[in-house]
This record gives C-alpha cells, structure tokens and sequence, in this order.
C-alpha cells in the first residue's frame, strides 16, 4: 500500500465520511438518550425494533438501486438525493414529541444516511487507486471519527449547556437536529463536486429489466468465487455484531441506568480513541496482511460483548467500554470495506456495494432483533447483548476460510 500526500479527490471522498459521520454520532449518543425521555417502556426494545425496520428496508432496494447506480453519472446523483433526503428528516425529527412519529422519521433518515454510504463507499474505486484502498478507507472513517465531534459538541453545548442563555433541552435537541443535517450535506460538497465516476456499466435498452438480471449474475459470481463467498459470509456475521453494539450501546447504558450525560461523554470519547486508531489499523492491515488484522478485530469484539454482558455495572465500566471499542471500530469497518473493495469489478462496484450492503445491514436486522427480542422475553438486557457472542465466532470461523492472497476474479 502506497501512503503519500492525499489528492484533491481522495480529500473530497474523505470529506463525506467526515459529514455522515456527524449524525452518526449524534443517532448513537444523543438521539436515544433524548427518545427514551418521550418514550415508555424498554428503550432497547423499540429502539432495536426501528433499527431492525430500517435495516431490513436498506437491505431489501439496495441491491437494486445499487445495479442502477453504477450506470454512468449515477453515483452521484443517488448520493446527493440520499443525503439531501436524510438531512431533511434529521432537521424534521425537532418537530415531534410523541415516540411513535420520532421513531417513524428517524427510520427515514436512518434508511437515507445507510443508502447514502452504499454509493459512498463504491465511489473509493473512482477516487483512488487499488494500492491505496486500505490508506484511503481508514483516512476517511478516521477523519469521520475526528470530524464529526465538532458538531456533536455544538450539539452538547446548546442541549447541556443551553439552559445558561435561557434554552430548554427539548428546544437545544431541535437545534441539535438542525446544526448535524447542516453539517452533513454541507460535507456532501466535496465529493459531489471532486470525485468522478470514472468506472461504470454501459446503460442498456430495458434498464431496470436488465438491472435486476445483473443482480442474479452477481449473486452466482460472488457464490462461485471462494474468496468472495467466506468473505461474505463472515462479514454478515461479523459486522452485525459491530453495528449492533454500536446502536444499542447508550440505549443499553440508559436501561442499566447509567448516567445520561457519562454515557454521551464516553461516547464522544470513542471517537478521539477512535481517530489514531484507524489510521494505524489501516497501515497495520498493509504490513501485516488485512485478514489478521480483522480476525484480531474480531477477537476483540467477542471480549468487548462479554465485558458488556457481565462486567458493565457503572459509568466507569462504560468509559472502558467505550475506549474498547474506539481502538477496533474504525479499524474493522475500514478494512472490511477496503477488502471488498480489491475483490470486486471496478465497472460493477455499486452493484457489489449494494451486495456489501445488504449482508451489513440484513445481519443488523438479525443482530438488533436478537437483542431485544431476546431483553424483551428474559427481561435481562446482559442476555440480549450476550447472544452476539454467537456472530462474533461465526464470523471468525468463516473469516479464517478466506484465502490469504485474494484476487479479484
């Protein structure tokens, strides 16, 4: 892997991480502390039910969208009307107080942040060069980490600290919504205008006709290429897992009945753990080879699930959970993207993204439904995160069956 001076457009691709980043953020920290103050009943329960809706809508058009996306001029296009679609229902989320009609926007503008990212992140092949995928990847989820902590503390500034100048804290997480929708499209600019789509399939008589049977092709590719078909299936399990801890992490600290305001701060504390971590994680990955170092990820991630499970009693407990996983979150997902990445058809890549996205955020439907599921029948929340012990190890298994030295077929 080449590691250089970054170019004008790498610059532009990684800006968007920075952008997304922010709601990201701002949808695992603040927005579940601020539903469960609307909400009755198990935060974890609903919340992981509205993730599990927009994960299974995600995984359900973005194969489809994706085929349709990697025709020429289109990448971009579903990028900026993802986005300018999400920001919108993140501003619009500052309009309700009532649980049931907040979790229905933020569904929206979950589905629209998650689509955003599969025409993203099939964007790394036009806006760098194959040497460069691990450098170029872990950058932008680094940045992104970085980044996306200046608008959070705005944001904490004005629900925390508003009461200062006269601001309630309902009235500080409207602005909140409006301060994160802003810095998110306005981070959109960069790609939009810096990075080309210089790869793409040649647009055909029956669009959508052939957009489907181009799906049916990809699917037998991906089966029959050994490389890509563990890889897959590894990354389904394992990934779910990640995101699974990701988005019910402070709404599991709520039901514990951990301090509110310890569980943002520890978060955001992640993300400055985070940043040098998944630069390191990426030229580790280069030197070491990318599947030890995601199989370490992995391994990490089971240690993680049970500290949480077993050990997570205090706020303290929650700071250590949360510098945990700062040190191996950027790093998996970077390399888990770069990977696929080297793997697929350049002309083809949305297409496989959308695949890519569909494993990640079909798993996430299993991951998120199996924790509530399970909180909801025991009443013990530590049996719920328990349970993902079981996709970590599959997906270490599994991961341990990809070939070493993988081409693309």
């Amino acid at each position: 892997m080449a590691v250089g001076k970054l170019t004008k457009q790498e610059k532009s691709w990684i800006a968007y991480d920075v952008g997304n980043s922010a709601f990201v953020l701002l949808s695992t920290a603040l927005i579940p502390v601020y539903f469960s103050s609307i909400a009755t009943g198990s935060v974890v329960v609903a919340w992981g039910y509205a993730e599990t809706v927009a994960a299974l809508v995600i995984a359900l058009t973005m194969p489809v969208l994706g085929s349709l996306a990697d025709l020429r001029h289109m990448k971009k296009k579903f990028l900026v009307g993802t986005v300018g679609t999400g920001a919108l229902a993140c501003c619009a989320l500052g309009l309700t107080t009532d649980a049931f009609p907040f979790l229905v926007i933020y569904v929206v503008a979950s589905i629209m942040l998650n689509s955003s990212m599969v025409f993203y992140d099939a964007l790394l092949v036009d806006a760098t060069t194959d040497e460069r995928y691990d450098e170029i990847s872990s950058q932008g989820y680094a940045w992104g980490y970085i980044g996306s902590c200046i608008p959070f503390i705005a944001c904490l500034a004005v629900v925390l600290g508003g009461g200062a100048v006269g601001i309630d804290s309902a009235t500080g997480m409207k602005i909140a919504f409006v301060i994160t929708a802003l810095w998110w499209a306005a981070f959109t600019v960069p790609v939009f205008k810096n990075v080309h789509q210089t790869h793409f399939k040649a647009r055909s008589e029956h669009v959508i006709k052939d957009a489907f049977k181009g799906l049916l092709v990809t699917l037998k590719r991906i089966w029959r290429t050994k490389s890509l078909r563990y890889f897959m299936l590894a990354y389904f399990f394992y990934i779910d897992g990640v995101h699974t801890i990701i988005k019910l992490s402070t709404s599991y600290g709520t039901d514990l009945g951990l301090d509110s305001t310890q569980l943002v701060l520890a978060l955001l504390v992640t993300q400055f753990v985070a940043f040098p971590s998944a630069i390191a994680y990426g030229r580790l990955g280069a030197r070491v080879g990318t599947k030890k170092m995601l199989l370490v990820g992995v391994f990490a991630y089971m240690c993680i699930t049970l500290f949480g499970a077993f050990f997570l009693k205090s706020e303290v407990e929650f700071w250590i959970l949360a510098i945990m996983v700062g040190l191996f979150q950027g790093g998996i997902q970077a390399l888990s993207r770069s990977e696929f990445g080297k793997l697929v058809p350049k002309e083809h890549a949305n297409e496989y993204f959308g695949f890519f996205d569909i494993f990640g955020k079909y798993a996430a439907v299993m991951g998120t439904l199996l924790v509530s599921v399970i909180t909801q029948l025991t009443g013990e929340a530590n049996l719920g995160v328990f349970s993902l012990v079981i996709l970590f190890i599959v997906g270490f298994v599994l991961l341990r069956k990809v070939p070493e030295h993988s081409q693309r077929s």
